[in-house]
């Protein structure tokens, strides 16, 4: 399987101290990651499964939390408001995102099981992921407006991460919020639904997840139908439809953003291997939310964000790219934004 990262437009390039005072303000569903891995050398005498010899523990930052991850990883200043469990993994979740800089709101629920996920990995190859989770109290989520509210003025750009958790269960009036003080809201997608989404400068669906808000496409002309029929019909600035090997496309008004005027923006990529897509679309989203809130077009961040999905999905597990890392074969005395 391979993935694709295009050619970065150097004069794009935003200033590594530009992209540190801007400010990100990420709200969604967060959950922890553990993997186990080990040596499989046998199968068990009690069922037909493999027997995992486990000799090492990671925990990594999942979901929302990742995405926070992401953004500061680039530089930009990160915060994450989210609900967790008052339980062992919410207080890894805190100690992971503090140790990475990220800012953090947490609602707390005694009731709520934080979300975890295990997998265990033999042999280079993850073997089963096991899934722990509970959805969160409504009249928490209730309260936590009232911290979106105080912190959304002090941020550039607001992005909703939905994996469909419960997390994010007033984003509609979350996302008028960010609207009514001109913030750029970015949203990675869940569910069949968009119509909660209405009104947000950009949503980030992947192919399997845009087939199921508005049906399978024939052909590439019927895909630009159904894309652009969605985005008008919720007022989005931009539709960005991620496609594995085929690179990603944005679907927007056209070439110089003119209302009437749609246009696409496809990103073709250079072939890469690929070892893990786990988190892919959680970096494109930071990497773009990280790009508009430095003041960057959406179609100046676009190009940035293929980059940053194709370098990461050659890791295992969620992972994030680093400033350097995104611009290391840009040059570096010139086509750098101030």
């Amino acid at each position: 399987m391979t993935a694709a990262v295009s050619s970065l437009n150097p004069l794009a390039r935003p200033s590594a101290e530009r992209l540190a005072a801007a400010r990100v303000l990420v709200v969604g569903d967060a959950m922890l990651d553990r993997y186990w891995f080990g040596n499989v050398d046998r199968i068990s005498p009690e069922a037909p499964v493999p027997v995992v010899h486990v000799q090492r523990e990671e925990e990594r930052l999942g979901g929302a939390a990742n995405v926070a991850w992401n953004v500061r990883a680039l530089g930009v200043q990160a915060t994450l408001l989210t609900v967790v469990g008052d339980d062992e993994p919410a207080r890894v979740l805190q100690r992971l995102l503090a140790e990475q800089g990220v800012a953090t709101l947490l609602g707390r629920d005694a009731a709520l099981r934080t979300t975890v996920k295990l997998r265990v990995v033999g042999r280079a190859q993850q073997l089963i992921r096991v899934d722990f989770e509970t959805a969160p109290d409504h009249e928490l989520l209730a309260q936590m407006l009232t911290d979106y509210e105080a912190a959304l003025p002090q941020h550039d750009a607001v992005l909703f991460s939905d994996y469909g958790k419960g997390g994010l269960a007033h984003v509609e009036r979350m996302i008028g919020l960010a609207v009514a003080a001109g913030k750029p809201v970015l949203v990675d997608p869940k569910g069949r639904d968009y119509s909660r989404y209405a009104g947000a400068t950009v949503i980030t669906p992947n192919r399997a997840e845009l087939a199921q808000a508005v049906g399978p496409w024939t052909d590439e002309a019927d895909l630009h139908r159904r894309a652009h029929a969605l985005r008008t019909e919720l007022r989005l600035g931009g539709l960005l439809v991620t496609r594995s090997e085929e690179g990603m496309t944005l679907f927007d008004d056209g070439p110089d953003g003119l209302p009437g005027q749609s246009g696409h923006l496809h990103q073709p990529a250079q072939a890469r291997q690929v070892f893990d897509v786990t988190g892919a679309g959680d970096t494109v989203i930071a990497t773009l939310a990280a790009m508009l809130a430095a003041g960057l077009p959406l179609r100046e961040a676009v190009p940035i964000a293929n980059r940053a999905g194709g370098i990461v999905v050659s890791r295992f597990g969620t992972a994030a790219v680093r400033y350097d890392e995104l611009f290391e074969n840009d040059p570096k005395d010139k086509g750098t934004t101030p």
